[in-house]
């Protein structure tokens, strides 16, 4: 039985008369850019996510580039990340002229170790950017270091710590809706939250190049706005999410109880005080990860390594020399992606952990 990493026709089939609905009348209308699909949006995602403001933007990583540009990042400025995150938790850092400083990660959650932040702070740390990786929230109540923090949710809708949403806790939250996230657009989309009115209107005003009122320039901001079809899209989707989240969260427990004891696979945890979404499950083996997933994609089982190198590793921060990251190092060669999505099936799962266990003899 083949089973994808990933079936987004599925969900697409149960919301299929909505999207046509909605997105028929953004085309009638011809209101493509910002207006009052993408204003409706940002209230009822602002409010999902227990956060005062939303503005939609144009991806994830315009997300986190524009949270550094509004709080004034710049050449020789640092910012803390962890060492095992995407690309783009670090890469806008380095577009901005700054410099990322790497802390490794606790393999508990796979999230910055918020013991090792301290050690890296300097004169020159502008901003810390824990990454909620995975769908499991960081320890947002060990960030406390009087300095700005950006929450990297990408992967973290409605995750929670302490009953309190991803991008609630920082200066700003943001967020991808890549279509391979729990709730993605139909094409590249991202928004940012956040609880202060003056951080707000500043990226409204980014948004657009820094302009307001039209034609009047205050800031060097960039074109990052979000599209009225993919807020009208994401608007529709916004409602199942919880639903779906609960689909991610009982598929994950299934594999809890039929991969529990056995002592090759170390299965991800959800820690005391937070709430796993399961934007990823993700296995790790101490050894035979590559035998497995070789072993996985000939019988047609979907599975992916996130991430294959950790961010210092990375050749285009060779420069860096940022030396060594065992927990980062251990979690990229160790670490698996398997099938979670909400529409899988039992015996679906009874499947994928079958062949795991094949692949491990």
């Amino acid at each position: 039985m083949a089973v994808p990493l990933l079936d987004l026709k599925r969900q697409y089939a149960t919301i299929r008369g909505e999207i046509l609905r909605v997105t028929e009348e953004v085309y009638e209308s011809q209101a493509f850019i910002l207006g009052k699909r993408v204003e409706a949006f940002e209230r009822d995602f602002a409010a999902y996510c227990e956060s005062k403001h939303c503005i939609g933007v144009s991806s994830g990583t315009d997300a986190l580039l524009i949270a550094l540009m509004v709080l004034g990042m710049t050449s020789g400025d640092e910012v803390i990340v962890p060492a095992y995150s995407f690309f783009a938790t670090a890469g806008v850092v380095a577009r901005l002229g700054a410099t990322p400083v790497f802390v490794d990660i606790d393999l508990a959650d796979y999230n910055i170790d918020p013991a090792q932040i301290k050690k890296r702070i300097t004169k020159r740390t502008k901003a810390i950017m824990p990454v909620h990786l995975f769908g499991q929230m960081a320890a947002m109540d060990q960030m406390d270091f009087g300095i700005p923090i950006v929450e990297d949710a990408a992967q973290a809708v409605g995750a929670e710590f302490d009953g309190r949403r991803a991008g609630s806790f920082g200066a700003i939250g943001c967020f991808s809706f890549f279509p391979s996230k729990n709730l993605g657009a139909f094409g590249d989309a991202g928004a940012v939250t956040t609880n202060d009115d003056s951080l707000a209107e500043k990226l409204i005003d980014y948004r657009v190049h820094g302009m307001r009122p039209k034609y009047y320039h205050h800031y060097v901001g960039g074109n990052f706005r979000i599209d009225a079809l993919q807020a009208a899209i994401l608007h529709v989707k916004l409602p199942h999410l919880d639903a779906w989240t609960e689909g991610r969260r009982r598929n994950a427990a299934i594999y809890d109880e039929l991969l529990a004891g056995d002592d090759r696979i170390i299965l991800p945890r959800q820690l005391p005080r937070r709430k796993h979404i399961f934007n990823q499950y993700i296995v790790r083996f101490k050894e035979g990860r590559d035998r497995v997933m070789a072993h996985l994609k000939s019988v047609g089982i979907g599975c992916e390594v996130y991430y294959p190198l950790t961010l210092p590793q990375q050749d285009c921060f060779a420069y860096l020399k940022a030396g060594r990251f065992p927990n980062s190092e251990a979690a990229a060669q160790q670490s698996l992606a398997i099938p979670v999505f909400p529409e899988l099936t039992r015996d679906q799962i009874f499947e994928v952990v079958r062949e795991i266990k094949r692949g491990l003899q």
